[in-house]
This record gives structure tokens, C-alpha cells and sequence, in this order.
């Protein structure tokens, strides 16, 4: 099974714990009661999926942001334009999840009716794991997909300037007896959060990720910070992430690349755009059918050959639902920095931490 560096040393949390925590530090920022839980659920849900760069690792982030930087804490996204298959909601400057949930909700309900529907975000913030909206839809009989732009931290093939965005997407297709394919990849190498987590433990990352500030190739994390991250695929990445902020940012009306700010003075509040679609499977075909055609071709990468060494061919989200398993089980990790910011930003805001301090999972 694959983990982080160090993790076997790091403390560990119930995902219910870390919950009412976190929900009460971002309640503590203003926020109500049921978007701080909200939020909160959404941070702890990538943690338990093993995606810590998007878990509470943000919590400090985010209470800057709530708190400093100018997101609304009180915003509250709705939809200001409806033309039937396409609908465009305005985030009010609240937090990505906030619009983020509204918005998947909507393009679930309107494709009950239609069988397709998009939701396009503008003035909206960072908006988290994307898989936690595209879940949502797969849990519906439809297939999700939401995509996001991204503060730049890649050039364009041969460039040597941070303009373009990693840009996430996320697709979930449900099966019957197979779990739902998920995929929930950023268009770089890895994310920005990752190699925060690296840089933290004094790890070197992986190679292939990132070029220093001169454009050479790193496994330092504190130097591919200051540098830039690798495409995947190098100019079809690059490409793909272009394609992806353009149905993210341009649909809406949201900002798009620079526009949505920068690595050195931050995001600009309010900025960023997403997308949210969700397909109707029964628009197409039986969804008994579809199910067990998906499973007919999970069950055949399963079967299939191996090479030398390798124990288990993994599909996409199957790593992160064993990640959820083991984590539901044995405890959320955390290191040992990611801790002290939670609990001084907790104290900032005299938020009870005991359940942090006085106990472990």
C-alpha cells in the first residue's frame, strides 16, 4: 500500500474528530454552522482518501483567507442565469465548497429532467478535492465530471514564466458490484499541496515533478516551491490544462490564469471559476446495463496480466478507497506541522482543541 513518507511515525485522528474541530474553527471565522461543516467535511474527506494535499493541511490557508484575504465568510452563492441545459452560479465570494456543492446539485437535479446539465462558477475561491462533487453525481446514477483553475505554476512548453494553471478535473462513473471509477488528477506532475507536504518532512520528491527557478529539473521540495512544476504528458498537459481553465474560468466569466492571481501575493479573492456537469446515464441506456458493462471492464483490467513484481492492477480511485478503508479504520495521519498550525490557528481563534491534544485514535 502506498503512503507518504514518514507516515507510519505521524499521529492519528478519527475523521470525526478532525470534523468538529476544523468545523468549529471555520465557524469561528464567521462562517455559518452548516458551511463550516460543510467545509470542514470537505478537507476531512480528501485526508481520509489519502489526498493531503487538499485536507486539513489547508485549514491555515483557509482561515486567512476567511479571515484576511477577503472571502466572504457569509457569501452565498446562487444561480443567475438558467438557460435550461446551462445554468451559471455566482459564488458571492464564499468558499469553493460552498458554491461548489450548490452547483453540483443543481447540474444533478437539472439532468434528472434533460439528462445533461453544466454549471459554470464564477466569484468563487478555492474549491478543494474535486472528487468530493463528483461522487455526489455517481451516487445519483450519473456520471459527474468538474474541473477547476488553478493559481499558474506552469510555463508553456519552452517558457519559462508561471502562467498556466495545473487545473484539475475529476470523472466518476458508477458500477453495480464494482466501486465507481474515479478519476481526479491535476494536469501537472503532482499538486502545489504535495509538495508542501514533502518540503514539511524534509523529503526530496519524486523526479519528475518539478523544475527549480532556473528551469532545471529538481527533487529538492524547497527549491521546486520557488520553481515550477512539470506538465504531464509536457505540451499535452499543458495543452489539456489550457482547455480545462477555459470550461473552469471563460464559460463564467471567472478569471483565468494570472487574472485569479499568483504563487507570490496569493489568490485574488473572489477570482476563481469552476465547473460542474453531470450526465443522466439513464438518458442513454438502462442504468442496470450500463453498470454491468462497467463492471464487465473493471473485472477485465483485474484479470488481466501482470508484470513481473506487481501484485494488483489498480483503477482509478481504487488506491484512494483503500486509503479511505485503512484511514476509516486505523486513523487519519498527520504530521507534526501540519498539527501545530491547526492548533495555532485554533487558539487564535479560541477554538477547543482538546479532542486534538488530549487524544488520538
Amino acid at each position: 500500500m502506498a503512503h507518504y513518507p514518514g507516515e507510519e511515525t505521524e499521529r492519528r485522528f478519527s475523521g470525526a474528530v478532525l470534523r468538529q474541530t476544523v468545523g468549529q474553527i471555520f465557524a469561528a471565522c464567521g462562517m455559518d454552522s452548516g458551511d463550516a461543516d460543510l467545509l470542514a467535511d470537505s478537507l476531512v474527506h480528501a485526508d481520509l482518501r489519502g489526498i493531503h494535499s487538499h485536507g486539513v493541511l489547508r485549514v491555515p490557508d483557509y482561515v486567512a483567507k476567511l479571515t484576511r484575504d477577503g472571502v466572504d465568510p457569509r457569501g452565498r452563492p446562487h444561480v443567475v442565469a438558467d438557460a435550461g441545459a446551462a445554468l451559471v452560479v455566482d459564488a458571492d465570494n464564499a468558499m469553493g465548497q460552498i458554491a461548489g456543492r450548490l452547483a453540483m446539485d443543481q447540474a444533478i437535479e437539472r439532468a434528472r429532467d434533460i439528462n445533461v446539465a453544466l454549471v459554470a462558477v464564477r466569484g468563487s475561491n478555492h474549491c478543494g478535492a474535486l472528487d468530493w462533487y463528483t461522487k455526489r453525481a455517481a451516487a445519483a446514477d450519473m456520471i459527474g465530471i468538474a474541473g477547476t483553475n488553478a493559481l499558474p505554476t506552469m510555463a508553456p512548453w519552452g517558457g519559462s514564466e508561471k502562467i498556466i494553471g495545473l487545473n484539475p478535473i475529476s470523472l466518476a462513473v458508477p458500477g453495480a458490484k464494482s466501486a465507481t471509477l474515479l478519476l481526479d488528477i491535476a494536469l501537472g506532475a503532482t499538486a502545489h499541496g504535495k509538495i508542501r507536504i514533502y518540503a514539511q518532512k524534509g523529503q526530496a520528491i519524486p523526479e519528475g515533478w518539478a523544475f527549480d527557478a532556473e528551469g532545471r529539473p529538481t527533487t529538492d521540495a524547497v527549491a521546486a516551491l520557488e520553481g515550477l512544476i512539470q506538465p504531464i504528458g509536457a505540451h499535452k498537459g499543458l495543452g489539456l490544462a489550457m482547455m480545462v481553465g477555459i470550461l473552469s474560468s471563460v464559460l463564467s466569466g471567472a478569471g483565468y490564469g494570472t487574472e485569479s492571481g499568483n504563487m507570490v501575493d496569493g489568490a485574488i479573492s473572489g477570482a476563481d471559476g469552476q465547473f460542474y456537469l453531470a450526465i443522466n446515464i439513464a438518458g442513454f441506456r438502462a442504468i442496470d446495463d450500463f453498470k454491468a458493462h462497467v463492471d464487465r471492464i473493471t473485472e477485465q483490467i483485474h484479470a488481466s496480466q501482470r508484470a513481473e513484481g506487481v501484485e494488483r492492477l489498480y483503477l482509478p480511485g481504487e488506491l484512494e478507497d483503500e486509503f479511505a478503508r485503512r484511514y476509516g479504520q486505523d486513523g487519519i495521519p498527520l504530521n507534526a506541522e501540519t498539527l501545530e498550525l491547526i492548533l495555532t490557528v485554533a487558539k487564535g481563534l479560541d477554538v477547543d482543541t482538546s479532542k486534538l491534544t488530549g487524544t488520538e485514535f
